[in-house]
């Protein structure tokens, strides 16, 4: 009996929290039927919310990119009928599409699209060389890839590996005529009307994880539903049928989650298909966006922009900021809100669990580096090496139960489960409140001289420092003692610091041990589309 009150009162604080947020609003009775039709089709996969966006709002702006505005019911007619076009190019079933586009129209058309095919969506980074997208293509058994025209030198590989790959361009520069290429306004236009037959399966999306020391995996996830959604509405305050700016890259799981939910919420999506900081504030201000979701590193660079510049975009209309993908700088968080107001939203993410905790402004402020606490549905534990919790300030392993189920990678692989709890990868602690502290992942733990070093309090100190503007720190062997750190950093323009001074620095605040034999400037650190830094393309540091 106390198990079915319990669930009654998280049903009932579900309801109170879809109706506070206006994700559920009042409608005619015609429009339930329809919606209550399109769940009995489609389920509640990651594309349905479009299409019962498009029944509670069918004229509303749904998406406003550089060529203007789609209505939620152009996004309805242009996916249906690129779905038909992409039957007729290929002459049967399409099992899997790959999607290597930036953030624009075409994306979106390929993502609903290749759902009303029964097909699984492969969102592709942009910032794949050759090799790695054709390595993932293969492995994922893609025969269509529809990209934007700047990637086709990348796409040369796949082209070569890949028998009868069919392609289409997502995004041209250049108006399409007769002798062009396929692209996705092309089939669109030509087939306009028309809509696929019913699939025999409902289609996925794959999320690649972020392979920034090897290749990405991919990741198959459910979606928990309206518990999971729910638990989010409570920490970060969207609010139906307002405007959103999502600058953060749509085909990485951080970015496509914030347009899922945008659609989920019938928000209005504003996005530009490159990052830049003042046009993402200008963004806001012209369209008088409530939400701005972003990866850290953007609004690390909009804190880099001239105080006169930032003077002219005051962005009165924002409530709130969500921001996951990477560790913030805590210097820039905290400059953010002095400016503009206690709005930044931290999530704490991964590909494979979907939201796992959330640092709100008062987290923030307490301290900017913190993941916050668990999202309501989220269980979370950390562990010794033999499965043991351990107390608060002790780092141990991160382990996670939640409400968005793992479906396993794509290549057969799984997660490690403990007691029913998934083995994030990441090492981390809590403090008495609560509140998670992300150290690092599992295998980032250097050992040097037979001493255990995490790479990100090294990291944290360093950053701290005013000269520098970015840094990472690495293991690299070392025949004496085993391992040996190594830090790079990108100073702040007009700056200067030496690499003694760092050392200087480190040494002040930590033991001796923790401070890196080298210290190497560069002019920028290598991050990937989604704002993670590349470790595997950081020079070699001296022997």
């Amino acid at each position: 009996m106390s198990a079915v009150l319990a669930r009654l009162r998280t049903q009932l604080w579900v309801l109170r929290m879809l109706l506070t947020s206006r994700m559920l609003v009042p409608m005619s009775p015609a429009k339930y039927v329809r919606l209550i039709g399109i769940l009995r089709r489609q389920g509640t996969n990651a594309t349905s919310s479009f299409a019962l966006a498009a029944v509670r709002r069918p004229h509303g702006a749904a998406l406003v990119d550089e060529r203007g505005t789609l209505t939620w019911q152009d996004l309805q007619d242009r996916s249906a009928a690129l779905a038909a076009g992409l039957i007729d190019v290929t002459g049967g079933p399409v099992e899997t599409v790959a999607i290597l586009c930036r953030n624009h129209r075409g994306f979106v058309d390929a993502l609903i699209a290749s759902s009303r095919l029964g097909a699984s969506a492969l969102l592709l980074n942009t910032g794949f060389s050759g090799p790695q997208l054709a390595d993932v293509m293969e492995r994922e058994g893609a025969r269509v890839i529809l990209y934007d025209e700047e990637f086709a030198g990348v796409v040369a590989d796949a082209r070569a590996r890949v028998d009868g790959l069919v392609e289409v361009l997502g995004w041209t520069d250049a108006p399409a005529t007769e002798t062009s290429p396929l692209s996705i306004d092309g089939l669109i236009a030509a087939h306009a009307g028309q809509a696929p037959p019913r699939p025999a399966s409902r289609g996925r999306v794959v999320l690649l994880t972020s392979g920034t020391t090897g290749t990405p995996k991919g990741a198959r996830r459910s979606g928990g539903g309206a518990d999971e959604l729910a638990g989010m509405l409570e920490k970060i305050p969207w609010r139906g049928e307002e405007t959103v700016v999502v600058a953060a890259p749509m085909f990485h799981a951080w970015g496509f989650g914030q347009l899922v939910i945008a659609a989920t919420m019938t928000c209005t999506v504003v996005t530009r298909r490159r990052f830049d900081p003042e046009a993402t504030l200008t963004l806001v201000d012209e369209h008088r966006a409530s939400g701005l979701s972003v990866v850290p590193v953007m609004l690390e660079r909009i804190m880099d922009l001239p105080v006169a510049t930032l003077d002219r975009h005051p962005m009165r209309s924002l409530r709130f900021v969500s921001a996951s993908g990477s560790r913030m700088r805590p210097q820039s968080v905290l400059a953010f809100m002095d400016r503009y107001g206690d709005l930044v939203h931290n999530s704490y993410n991964a590909t494979e669990a979907g939201q796992i905790s959330v640092a709100q402004p008062a987290d923030l402020r307490h301290a900017p580096d913190t993941a916050g606490r668990p999202v309501r549905g989220t269980l979370l534990r950390v562990v010794d090496d033999g499965g043991r919790d351990v107390g608060p300030g002790v780092v141990g392993r991160i382990l996670v139960r939640g409400a968005s189920p793992f479906d396993g990678y794509t290549a057969g692989a799984s997660k490690e489960f403990i007691d029913g709890y998934m083995v994030s990868g990441d090492v981390g602690r809590l403090d008495a409140e609560g509140r998670l502290y992300v150290v690092g992942r599992d295998d980032d733990m250097i050992v040097s001289g037979g001493e255990n070093v995490y790479p990100i309090e090294v990291e944290k100190v360093i950053g701290a420092h005013p000269a520098v503007r970015e840094v990472v720190v690495v293991g690299v062997d070392d025949e004496a003692f085993g391992q040996r750190l190594a830090a790079y950093v990108a100073l702040t323009p007009g700056a200067a610091a030496s690499s003694d001074d760092l050392k200087a620095h480190v040494k002040a605040q930590l033991a001796g041990y923790k401070v890196p034999r080298e210290v190497v400037v560069l002019d920028a650190l290598p991050r990937n589309a989604s704002g993670k830094i590349m470790v595997r393309e950081l020079p070699e540091a001296a022997s």
